[in-house]
């Protein structure tokens, strides 16, 4: 059986994501994108509705909202999680070994993802996991 959530929490989680990752790029900071990086794994393993900023979601944004919560299966959002995680495993790795270049590949990418999610309501890993789905299921 599937977890359900709220889908505004992932879509305000990604807009703080992305301000963060403009961070990390702009500072070429390890500590801000180590950060991110654990906000990502908690995503991943836990949930997205776990994270840190998926609780600030609950606790200031939703009570705030008008509107009914539209809810959507937890798996796509997750998997975004650690699709996300990844890129920014990268980039820790590449800070650590002064691998600027790639540092500012995986940030970027990472902040594009974001990006998209929180302005466009276009969530690259989502769509991801659900090609991944059913190339799985036309086999």
């Amino acid at each position: 059986m599937s977890v359900s959530i709220d889908a505004r929490g992932p879509r305000w989680s990604a807009a703080i994501t992305a301000v963060v990752l403009a961070t990390a790029l702009v500072t070429s900071n390890l500590w801000v994108i180590a950060f991110q990086a654990v906000v990502f794994a908690i995503g991943a393993i836990r949930g997205p509705q776990f994270t840190p900023y998926a609780l600030i979601f609950k606790k200031l944004i939703k009570p705030r909202l008008k509107s009914e919560p539209i809810l959507e299966d937890v798996r796509p959002p997750q998997f975004s999680q650690a699709v996300g995680l990844v890129f920014a495993l990268v980039a820790v790795i590449a800070s650590i070994t002064g691998a600027g270049g790639v540092f500012t590949i995986a940030v970027g990418f990472a902040l594009a993802a974001a990006f998209l999610n929180a302005a466009f309501n276009f969530c690259l890993g989502c769509q991801m996991y659900l090609l991944i789905l059913r190339v799985r299921t036309a086999k």
